[in-house]
């Protein structure tokens, strides 16, 4: 059950993105929608940055379709604090999505001052902007909504992996980064009565995502007819989420910020996952099953099987009690399901057409 947004600003940052262009898309589509969406990205190039512009594009060709909402697009990081604190001085948003990051954990071996720029630097500034929207008796952000990450359970062996578990041990430079967020959050919380809540992400997967996952880069490798590799000699366990039911989830939380718990605090931390951890030689086959089903491939691929790389774990699986108590709502779409309209899209966009249009 969707909270009542209307007449709302919503800021979202990181809005070119895979999880941010969904999000931003469902209030602009919304049936009589008056919420007005901010949408905030540096647009980098991390990855091809000519899918971020169709994402972009679709957003704009949405709303310039709508009566009721808005979307306002700003160029820039949020790294950048004098452009974050003059977004939430002009926009004045009420309730604020962080989205923006730099993402990936084997990047973060090669390029961490990336991470420690946009993941540590961006969110202090937000968290900033945030806690000064209160200023001068203004009604300020109402709740900040922060993107985290499975990651930070590291090496945990405890399965599922549940918020109540203990996160200290990372494995990667983006999973500290991520930990450190919620503890940023946790103290802004605490220190200035911001209600926070961090949402630990379960590989998202979908279409329009992210080439640099590896779902993309599979299906990349097969249509070239090139070797695949697969890690850990294919025994990994991966807890795969398919995007709408992270949207759905993210919609949820938006709408309820936290009570304050038994210290005062208004934060709380949920798992997005698909409570069903499927091993990733399993995945493969499906991809590949779901690929000659759409005519894209029509042979397996040859798999060249490699140890584990640095700052992978073994598995992820979700504990979403916590979830499906606060808002009687659990991620539920089947691999199978997902990877099938990930392979419709892929040809529509790479094989068949480039129009932004196919996609509307």
């Amino acid at each position: 059950m969707y909270a009542d947004f209307n007449n709302k600003t919503v800021l979202i940052t990181g809005v070119a993105g895979f999880i941010g262009f969904y999000l931003a898309k469902h209030f602009l589509e919304a049936n009589n929608s008056t919420v007005s969406v901010i949408g905030l990205d540096n647009m980098n190039d991390y990855y091809d940055i000519s899918l971020k512009e169709t994402r972009l594009s679709i957003l704009n060709e949405i709303a310039a379709n709508e009566v009721t909402g808005s979307f306002t697009f700003i160029r820039g990081s949020i790294a950048d604090k004098v452009l974050v604190d003059s977004v939430f001085k002009q926009y004045k948003p009420e309730i604020v999505v962080n989205l923006a990051a730099q993402a990936g954990v084997r990047y973060s071996i090669t390029n961490p001052e990336a991470y420690v720029e946009s993941n540590i630097i961006g969110f202090f500034n937000v968290l900033e902007a945030c806690r000064h929207s209160y200023d001068d008796g203004e009604k300020g952000v109402e709740h900040l909504v922060y993107a985290s990450s499975s990651s930070v359970y590291g090496s945990n062996k405890k399965i599922p992996y549940s918020t109540d578990d203990k996160v200290d041990n990372p494995v990667s430079l983006y999973a500290a980064t991520k930990k450190s967020n919620e503890l940023l959050a946790h103290s802004y919380s605490e220190l200035y009565g911001i209600p926070s809540t961090g949402l630990r992400f379960f590989t998202v997967y979908g279409p329009m995502g992210r080439p640099d996952m590896a779902y993309f880069g599979f299906t990349n490798k097969l249509v070239k007819g090139e070797k695949i590799q697969i890690f850990n000699y294919g025994d990994m366990r991966r807890d795969f989420t398919y995007v709408d039911d992270i949207v759905t989830g993210v919609i949820n939380v938006m709408g309820k910020p936290p009570q304050a718990n038994q210290d005062g605090v208004k934060y709380k931390i949920y798992n997005i996952g698909n409570n069903q951890p499927e091993s990733l030689m399993y995945f493969v086959e499906t991809l590949e099953k779901c690929l000659m089903k759409e005519n894209i491939i029509n042979k397996p691929a040859e798999k060249e099987l490699l140890p584990m790389q640095p700052g992978d774990v073994y598995q992820t699986y979700a504990d979403v009690d916590d979830l499906v108590k606060d808002f009687d709502f659990k991620p539920s779409t089947t691999l199978e399901e997902g990877l099938s309209k990930f392979a419709k899209w892929y040809k529509e966009y790479y094989l068949e057409s480039m129009s932004v249009k196919t996609f509307l």
